[in-house]
Parts: structure tokens; sequence; C-alpha cells
């Protein structure tokens, strides 16, 4: 039902978070493959899909590349961006089901991002809060994305190798077709 594209920058610990946090979607049915994109060529991305179980991408260029690279490679009919060091909290994998099949029966195209939550290890200057309060009204990529396949094709995907892709496509979504989850994502990077 779901791919799971993950571009790394050939660090472990990141990606290994995310991953864990990824177990009971897997065991729930709702995942289907987990791609780690990576362009580092340092193995250790490599090493860390191999062990667990998931599908290792190299690539060259800016992280727009990597994010559309893993979508033409995934199989599933909906696709989930996730930055290496995000972790889901509970409760991300009833309402992602529900989206799913809410957005499925109704016919109407939408994707949905998380809500962000800070990391607890996050320091707590003024900037940081600001940055907290804009992510209410406009999202950022490293709120994950969740859209149909067919949606993110017909938008134009990820611009590969243009600067703040994921911006771009968030901002192509609009309000209007974007929804925001009750789930939390933290973003442990």
């Amino acid at each position: 039902m779901l791919s799971v594209i993950i571009p790394t920058e050939g660090v472990e610990q990141p990606a290994v978070a995310t991953l864990a946090a990824l177990v009971p979607g897997a065991a729930s049915g709702l995942i289907r493959e987990v791609l780690l994109v990576d362009g580092t060529r340092n193995g250790v991305i490599e090493r860390v899909a191999d062990v667990a179980g998931c599908r290792f991408i190299g690539f060259e260029g800016p992280q727009g590349a990597a994010l559309a690279a893993g979508a033409l490679q995934a199989r599933s009919p909906w696709l989930m961006f996730l930055h290496a060091g995000a972790v889901l909290e509970t409760g991300w994998i009833e309402e992602t089901t529900l989206f799913i099949q809410s957005v499925s029966a109704s016919g109407k195209p939408r994707a949905a991002v998380f809500r962000y939550a800070r990391s607890p290890y996050a320091s707590a200057g003024l900037g940081d809060a600001l940055r907290f309060l804009a992510r209410i009204v406009r999202p950022q990529g490293d709120q994950g994305l969740l859209i149909a396949r067919d949606h993110y094709d017909r938008i134009g995907g990820y611009p590969p190798h243009a600067r703040r892709s994921e911006a771009r496509l968030l901002r192509r979504l609009g309000r209007s077709s974007r929804t925001l989850l009750r789930s939390r994502i933290v973003n442990m990077a």
C-alpha cells in the first residue's frame, strides 16, 4: 500500500532512528517497502539497507534528485517521504490508514503532512520558536509528505535539480489539497 522514501547523507544513526519508528507500520502491513536513497558512496547506508531489509538506491545530485529517484523506483500506489532522523509518534499508522482510505473513497486528490514537534534535544531559542510557528502556516519538507503516486505524478513530482525542491512541491500542492495530520513528527537529526 505504501512506499517510504528516505533520502540520507551517509550517516547511520538518523536513518536507523527513522527505520525503527517505521517497524510497526511494516508489521501492520501498511508499509510495503522502504527505500534508502544515498549519494555519499561511503557504503554505510547500503549496509543499513541490507540489514534492515530495505532497498538501497545510489544517486548523484541534490536532495531533490534523491527524492525524485526514490519516487521513480517505488512500487506502491502511495508514497511517503521522510527525512533521515524523522521519527513518527504513536498513532501515525491508524491516521495514515484512515487518510489513505478517505482520499481513495472520495476520488479527490489530497496530500498530507505530519504535525511538527520540536525534538526534546533542540535548543529553545527565539529563532527556533519562530520557525516552529512558521510551520503552522507553511509546512516544511521535514514534516514528511504522504501522497498518492498518481497525484504526485500529475503535479510533476519533486523537481530533481531545483533549489528547495521540497518547498516547491508543497507550494504546488497548495493549502486546499494538503491536510495537516494530527500525528506528530520529531526530527532527531
